[in-house]
């Protein structure tokens, strides 16, 4: 496998267009059933059925889409000041604030996809040993995605799937009961809102419209769009939160430089209470270079995205690579492109994002190597 760290050649590696596909690393990824090992948009390697599971959603990740969920995550972070209230503040204890935060993200996703909350910040745990169960799945999957062989011997076949619980499988199954729960719902309340328990605008019952409507769709597809929620969407999002508040309380000049320019639009233009909306804050450019440098400095994904080289061959930063040569980039080490970043690539430094000019802005954010940023999904 050739491991390319210049952020120039991720156009190249990773094209909007087909014909670049992905190799077996992705196998590792999909979780193994008796009957049958349905694909998600993440690990498909076959190009028709990524663009016919990607396409009819894509839109509901949409910028303008998204916020249309602000009230579910007002919601939720409404319930996580109230934790920490009664759990410390009016106690004055300390606390791990990572913990929290990744609740928070669990709870968010749940409540944008099931209109529920799992409930880590009612408990103040890990419901069900859910976080537990995504982070051994990890550790299983990681390994495997280097020796595909072993992967099917040790982990991906009929006898073990008996001997052995599969962590893959208990997110599966989440997914797959949540699925069956609200098509029954739907079934008993034909027509009837109310007493259906849930919001018909939640992403749940979008991708099941979606479904019904594309009768060329898999009848899996909802039960693995829910699955990536589940297992992707949240960890990804409490990374990249847990990032940010870390360096803002490590480094208190940046800290007190964001709170100064929510001061300048408090001042300016006023914020809504109790938390500012999404409109509000959009285009505050330090907030933004913050997120901006959290994903640079800790991406949630840190292995190489492994493609095959199509027949023909290809040219990479100057060295051509024949047909077949799988290729791939690593988020961690891209993101540390010295010529592109600059020497401190190591430190948290939100100026650097702060646009010198269009074309310095543009080359920082297509030189990052994030695969929410990279349209893997």
């Amino acid at each position: 496998m050739v491991s390319v760290s210049d952020p120039s050649a991720i156009p190249v590696v990773y094209p909007m267009r087909p014909g670049f596909p992905k190799s077996k690393f992705y196998d590792a990824f999909i979780p193994y059933t008796n009957t049958g090992s349905p694909p998600a948009i993440f690990t498909t390697q076959d190009e028709n059925l990524h663009k016919q599971l990607k396409t009819p959603i894509a839109s509901l990740y949409s910028l303008s889409n998204i916020i249309t969920f602000e009230s579910f995550v007002d919601e939720v972070l409404g319930n996580l000041c109230y934790q920490l209230d009664k759990r410390y503040v009016d106690f004055n204890v300390i606390f791990d604030l990572a913990d929290w935060v990744q609740y928070f993200s669990f709870d968010v996703m749940g409540t944008m996809t099931f209109s529920k909350k799992y409930g880590f910040l009612e408990t103040g745990q890990d419901v069900n040993g859910m976080l537990a169960t995504i982070w051994n799945f990890m550790l299983t999957i990681a390994p495997m995605t280097q020796i595909p062989w072993a992967d099917k011997l040790l982990y991906k076949n009929a006898i073990m799937a008996t001997l052995k619980k599969q962590s893959g499988n208990s997110i599966l199954k989440i997914a797959a009961d949540s699925v069956s729960e609200r098509k029954q719902k739907i079934k008993d309340n034909p027509g009837n809102k109310e007493s259906k328990g849930f919001n018909d605008r939640d992403f749940l019952s979008r991708f099941l419209e979606i479904e019904s409507a594309n009768t060329s769709i898999p009848q899996w597809a909802t039960t693995v769009w829910t699955f990536s929620n589940v297992i992707a969407g949240s960890d990804s999002t409490a990374v990249v939160m847990r990032t940010v508040l870390y360096n803002l309380l490590a480094h208190p000049q940046s800290e007190n430089r964001l709170f100064q320019e929510f001061l300048e639009v408090e001042q300016k233009k006023g914020l809504s209470r109790p938390y500012p909306s999404w409109d509000e804050v959009a285009e505050l450019p330090y907030l933004d270079a913050c997120v901006n440098e959290a994903i640079r400095l800790h991406p949630p994904f840190c292995l190489q995205l492994e493609r095959v080289v199509p027949k023909g061959g290809v040219t990479i930063c100057g060295q051509h690579l024949n047909g077949g040569t799988v290729v791939g980039m690593n988020p961690y080490v891209v993101n540390r492109h010295r010529p592109t970043f600059g020497e401190d690539v190591d430190e948290w430094r939100p100026e650097r994002w702060l646009k010198r000019d269009e074309g310095y802005s543009r080359k920082l954010e297509q030189s990052i190597m994030t695969v929410s940023h990279r349209g893997e999904q």
